[in-house]
């Protein structure tokens, strides 16, 4: 019996999308830059972070799926400066939930839907300060 194959990192997500111009520039607004990708049979798109792999890939449809969320519950990001992105996503007017995640980890994470429906998370270092308005709870805007 042979041993099976050790995952060693994450390394891309896909969704499919009907609207691939507002799914590139949301996720451009993220720091995602389309890059090159294979002429698969469909189009699409690959995006890419500044480690120079696509992590995102998006493949074109006309119509979306009757149920949007499957198996994928949600797709993280590291990032930078919770203010900056708390700022964003309030002049966005998008939904969010920030929370911390629990000792010892201690993680800022913020959750919102993508252009898609699709649940997004961005990470932020546990040393990062506060965002204004921080109380020690989760801050939550609905829609």
């Amino acid at each position: 019996m042979s041993n099976p194959p050790k995952v060693q990192h994450m390394d891309h997500f896909t969704i499919v999308s009907d609207n691939i111009e507002a799914t590139r520039s949301f996720y451009a607004e993220l720091g995602l830059t389309p890059g090159p990708r294979p002429r698969f049979a469909r189009d699409g798109l690959w995006l890419y972070a500044n480690a120079g792999k696509p992590i995102l890939h998006v493949i074109e449809t006309d119509a979306m799926p009757e149920t949007r969320r499957g198996v994928l519950d949600h797709m993280a990001f590291f990032s930078t400066d919770v203010q900056v992105a708390l700022d964003w996503i309030r002049a966005k007017g998008i939904p969010f939930r920030l929370q911390r995640a629990p000792e010892p980890f201690n993680i800022w994470q913020m959750f919102f839907p993508g252009p898609n429906g699709e649940e997004v998370e961005l990470d932020f270092a546990p040393e990062e300060a506060p965002p204004a308005g921080w109380e020690g709870k989760p801050i939550v805007k609905t829609a």
